[in-house]
């Protein structure tokens, strides 16, 4: 298995011009954060892990010419805007992208692109919706998918296991019933958006907390705003077998 972080921002962690805080300021390459995307290649297929408003870009940057679908945790701007540009794997491939989420981010879509799925208007998009929740077992091009449900602040949302790594992003708790999906798991991606204490999202230290009660072998921090620091200040703070992950960084299990 593969894994591409796409992007380990938020959009309040992408770089703004003329902001004076540490990680806009940087030159370090690692706190150029695009919004929060990650590309799993396992078996011999491509999946995508939401696809925000920096997709085109990141599909460019990862020279990615073919996807068999993509998981959508939750229908926040900046995990869904940039569902139109799937159209190029629409024409080059031939094929209609299956596309997963709960029935709320589904009928979401529906309103945020009617154009897409309303009427029969040549060269729009073209995606096959699948419906799912946490007591879903779907496959995806033959992959098993297992979604796990976490809350983000008040708004249940879909995390996702492939094999024995797990995606969890804008996390802030999670149901003990849930908590058995992760037995096993090799590498855990967490969500820890800043210090501070936030209503929707883990901060550093829950994140911390969270990963230990796992107990995975290595764990990855993502979704990172700009008052978590600079990846270097931040990388100081973290226990064994915890980084930071960054925009490029690929990992291998």
């Amino acid at each position: 298995m593969k894994i591409t972080f796409l992007g380990t921002g938020t959009s309040q962690g992408i770089p703004i011009i003329g902001c004076p805080c540490a990680v806009c300021q940087s030159s370090d390459t690692k706190d150029k954060r695009l919004r929060c995307s990650v590309q799993v290649e396992y078996q011999g297929k491509t999946i995508i892990i939401d696809v925000g408003p920096d997709f085109r870009q990141q599909m460019l940057r990862a020279n990615t010419t073919y996807i068999d679908g993509i998981l959508i945790t939750h229908g926040h701007n900046d995990h869904i805007a940039g569902l139109d540009d799937i159209r190029p794997f629409n024409f080059l491939h031939e094929m209609d992208m299956p596309v997963y989420g709960q029935a709320n981010v589904l009928e979401f879509l529906k309103q945020r692109y009617p154009y897409i799925f309303q009427g029969n208007y040549p060269g729009v998009p073209r995606v096959l919706l699948h419906e799912i929740d946490e007591n879903s077992r779907p496959t995806l091009a033959g992959i098993p998918i297992l979604p796990i449900l976490v809350n983000h602040g008040n708004l249940p949302i879909l995390g996702y296991r492939i094999g024995d790594f797990a995606y969890l992003t804008d996390f802030k708790t999670i149901n003990d019933s849930e908590l058995p999906k992760l037995t096993g798991i090799k590498t855990l991606v967490v969500s820890a958006l800043q210090q501070e204490q936030h209503h929707s999202h883990a901060t550093l230290e829950e994140s911390l907390a969270f990963a230990a009660q796992v107990d995975a072998p290595m764990t990855y921090l993502t979704h990172l705003s700009h008052s978590m620091g600079t990846h270097e200040a931040t990388a100081q703070l973290l226990p064994e077998r915890i980084q930071i992950a960054y925009d490029g960084l690929v990992i291998k299990l």
